[in-house]
Protein backbone atom coordinates (compact mmCIF):
# COMPACT_ATOMS: atom_id res chain seq x y z
CA UNK A 1 0.00 0.00 0.00
CA UNK A 2 1.24 3.48 -0.81
CA UNK A 3 0.08 7.02 -0.12
CA UNK A 4 0.70 10.54 -1.36
CA UNK A 5 1.38 13.09 1.38
CA UNK A 6 2.03 16.83 1.34
CA UNK A 7 4.58 18.60 3.52
CA UNK A 8 6.72 21.68 3.00
CA UNK A 9 4.80 22.65 -0.13
CA UNK A 10 5.75 19.41 -1.92
CA UNK A 11 4.02 16.08 -2.46
CA UNK A 12 5.69 12.70 -1.87
CA UNK A 13 4.67 9.14 -2.78
CA UNK A 14 5.55 6.94 0.22
CA UNK A 15 5.19 3.35 1.34
CA UNK A 16 6.04 1.62 4.61
CA UNK A 17 9.80 1.45 5.18
CA UNK A 18 10.66 4.42 2.92
CA UNK A 19 13.15 7.08 4.02
CA UNK A 20 12.73 10.59 2.70
CA UNK A 21 14.22 14.03 3.24
CA UNK A 22 11.59 16.75 3.67
CA UNK A 23 11.71 20.43 4.61
CA UNK A 24 12.74 21.01 8.25
CA UNK A 25 10.07 19.90 10.76
CA UNK A 26 9.88 20.72 14.45
CA UNK A 27 10.57 17.72 16.67
CA UNK A 28 13.35 15.74 18.26
CA UNK A 29 15.22 12.81 16.72
CA UNK A 30 13.26 9.67 17.55
CA UNK A 31 9.97 11.58 17.73
CA UNK A 32 6.87 10.66 15.76
CA UNK A 33 5.15 12.66 13.00
CA UNK A 34 1.77 12.15 11.32
CA UNK A 35 0.63 13.20 7.85
CA UNK A 36 -2.78 13.17 6.19
CA UNK A 37 -3.00 11.17 2.95
CA UNK A 38 -4.09 12.91 -0.26
CA UNK A 39 -4.27 9.58 -2.13
CA UNK A 40 -4.20 5.90 -1.14
CA UNK A 41 -3.28 3.16 -3.57
CA UNK A 42 -2.14 -0.41 -3.70
CA UNK A 43 -4.78 -3.09 -3.99
CA UNK A 44 -7.39 -2.32 -6.62
CA UNK A 45 -8.39 1.22 -7.46
CA UNK A 46 -6.76 4.24 -5.83
CA UNK A 47 -8.76 6.38 -3.39
CA UNK A 48 -8.43 10.09 -4.05
CA UNK A 49 -9.33 12.57 -1.31
CA UNK A 50 -11.02 15.92 -1.60
CA UNK A 51 -8.61 17.26 -0.31
CA UNK A 52 -7.66 14.32 2.00
CA UNK A 53 -8.84 10.71 2.28
CA UNK A 54 -11.06 10.35 5.36
CA UNK A 55 -9.50 8.10 8.01
CA UNK A 56 -6.20 7.68 6.15
CA UNK A 57 -2.91 8.63 7.74
CA UNK A 58 0.82 8.10 7.36
CA UNK A 59 2.95 7.67 10.48
CA UNK A 60 6.67 8.32 10.55
CA UNK A 61 9.65 8.63 12.83
CA UNK A 62 12.25 11.40 12.72
CA UNK A 63 15.64 9.82 11.99
CA UNK A 64 17.87 12.91 11.64
CA UNK A 65 18.08 16.63 11.02
CA UNK A 66 20.71 18.06 8.70
CA UNK A 67 21.61 20.31 5.80
CA UNK A 68 21.84 19.56 2.09
CA UNK A 69 24.94 20.20 -0.01
CA UNK A 70 25.80 23.88 -0.51
CA UNK A 71 24.46 25.57 -3.64
CA UNK A 72 26.51 28.47 -5.05
CA UNK A 73 24.82 31.34 -6.89
CA UNK A 74 27.32 33.38 -8.88
CA UNK A 75 26.48 36.60 -10.75
CA UNK A 76 28.73 38.58 -13.07
CA UNK A 77 28.04 41.77 -15.02
CA UNK A 78 30.02 43.16 -17.88
CA UNK A 79 30.76 46.36 -15.90
CA UNK A 80 33.23 44.33 -13.86
CA UNK A 81 31.39 43.41 -10.64
CA UNK A 82 30.68 39.93 -9.34
CA UNK A 83 28.59 38.50 -6.51
CA UNK A 84 28.90 35.08 -4.98
CA UNK A 85 26.27 33.76 -2.59
CA UNK A 86 25.78 30.34 -1.04
CA UNK A 87 22.83 28.54 0.51
CA UNK A 88 22.37 25.27 2.43
CA UNK A 89 18.79 24.08 2.85
CA UNK A 90 17.87 22.37 6.14
CA UNK A 91 16.03 19.04 6.06
CA UNK A 92 14.49 16.38 8.28
CA UNK A 93 14.96 12.72 7.38
CA UNK A 94 11.88 10.59 8.07
CA UNK A 95 11.35 6.83 8.19
CA UNK A 96 7.78 5.89 7.24
CA UNK A 97 6.59 3.35 9.82
CA UNK A 98 2.95 2.82 8.76
CA UNK A 99 0.43 3.69 6.07
CA UNK A 100 -3.10 3.40 7.44
CA UNK A 101 -6.24 3.51 5.33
Amino acid sequence: MYAVIKTGGKQYRVAQGDRLKVELLAGDVGGKVNFEALLLGGEGEAKVGAPVVAGAAVEGQIVAHGKHKKVIHYRKKKEGWTKKRGHRQSFTEILVTAVRG
